[in-house]
């Protein structure tokens, strides 16, 4: 005699029960979520802190009238414009800048898949670099040309440029990516 089959479906074992399928890879927008919120943010941050600067202190707060002091001897506020690229260089190219900003941007997204934007640091990195990219060139767009500068630090001896927001998350944004880039020499608990 031939076993019949049983008709009803045997019990789940228990560890079947707990078992989750593993997740799908994000897509679209959401596999860059982080990069998308650190350029929201830094882009966010740099035009309030900017408006308000405007606002509440003179022009040309640099020289005179006097910077406005946060930590006396060490940092201060001023209200400066600039109409070149980092220490004012390149000034009267404002057009040009603002044309290579567009063209990095282009560049990112084009070969987002290349610089491996999927990776969380680099999508921190590339969100740090395009939020400042988006910040100067709203500036730029204004019709002066111009971006406003409010940070000024004093170190013994120098007084370092006036610098914004925008201007910290480009520096921060491609030392990560170096950084990155250099992994291969990190010890292999960094990694």
């Amino acid at each position: 005699m031939t076993p019949r089959p049983d008709p009803l479906p045997r019990p789940l074992a228990p560890e079947s029960l707990t078992r989750t399928a593993p997740l799908a890879p994000a897509s679209g927008a959401r596999a860059y979520l982080r990069f998308w919120a650190t350029a929201v943010t830094l882009f966010t941050a740099d035009q309030l802190t900017k408006f308000w600067i405007v606002r509440h202190i003179d022009p040309d707060t640099y020289f005179n009238p006097p910077p406005i002091p946060v930590l006396d001897g060490f940092f201060y506020l001023v209200n400066i414009s600039n109409a070149g690229a980092a220490w004012g260089i390149f000034a009267g190219y404002s057009q040009w800048l603002g044309g290579l900003g567009l063209l990095a941007l282009a560049a990112i997204f084009i070969f987002r898949r290349h610089l491996e934007l999927r990776r969380p640091l680099l999508q921190y990195a590339f969100g740090l670099l395009c939020g400042g990219i988006l910040g100067n060139l709203c500036d730029r767009a204004h019709g002066t040309g111009r971006v406003v500068d409010f940070l000024d630090f004093h170190l013994p001896g120098y007084r370092y440029p006036a610098f914004n927001l925008a201007d910290c998350g480009i520096t921060v944004g491609v030392f990560m990516y170096l950084a990155y880039s250099f992994r291969d020499l990190w010890p292999a608990r960094l990694r």
